[in-house]
């Protein structure tokens, strides 16, 4: 791929974010608070708090995720209509503000909550991709070696997903992941019904020949 969306977003989002890890006021200024975005009106901070990242591990996994993930995407949107670029970046940047819909009902009177990163959105990119592509193989980085097929791996990620949404073992916005996963579902449904019957079809001759 000569030209490539998808680049030029982990470009950008690498930019943004490596001059934010040493300029905390800028950072301070594009984060996503909830308390932030009601109380002072800070409406900016759903879209710009994906382009920053807590440090070069966390920019590092949601560019490499969308690196592998975002050109077949990319490649989807752009064959399928003549401004299927516009598509697939209205489609990235819904997701980011999409994944903040749990923590503005959540933690809109919580002046010490804060998020960043492109999580959210990189998780529509998946599940996106899952639906178009469910039988394909995805690996697990925490068991290194087993591959299920997408629409598994979906289940399976949401499952854990929702099961640390309700513990405090980090600072991961678990629901960020959520939302953003079915974001990526509603989207390329809405987009093209005809995904999700393909995608039913794949399901059922999947468990036909199992």
């Amino acid at each position: 791929m000569i030209f490539s969306y998808t680049i030029i977003i982990i470009i950008f989002t690498s930019i943004i974010s490596i001059l934010c890890f040493n300029n905390e006021e800028l950072k301070n200024n594009l984060i996503f608070s909830p308390y932030q975005y009601k109380t002072n009106k800070r409406w900016w901070i759903v879209f710009t708090h994906g382009f920053i990242h807590a440090d070069f591990l966390h920019l590092f996994f949601n560019m490499y995720v969308l690196y592998i993930f975002g050109p077949s995407l990319e490649y989807y949107f752009t064959t399928s209509s003549e401004i299927g670029w516009i598509y697939y970046i209205t489609f990235y940047l819904l997701g980011i503000i999409f994944s903040t819909i749990p923590s503005i009902f959540k933690n809109s009177n919580n002046p010490n909550y804060r998020s960043l990163g492109a999580s959210g959105s990189v998780s529509s990119i998946v599940f996106a991709y899952i639906i178009i592509f469910p039988l394909r193989e995805l690996g697990l980085i925490l068991i290194p070696g087993l591959f299920l097929p997408g629409f598994i791996f979906g289940i399976l990620y949401l499952l854990a997903e929702h099961y640390l949404s309700k513990k405090q073992y980090s600072n991961i916005a678990h629901d960020a992941h959520i939302s953003g996963s079915l974001f990526g579902i509603f989207f390329i449904i809405i987009y093209d019904f005809n995904n999700l019957m393909v995608f039913l079809q794949k399901i059922m001759y999947y468990f036909q020949n199992f």
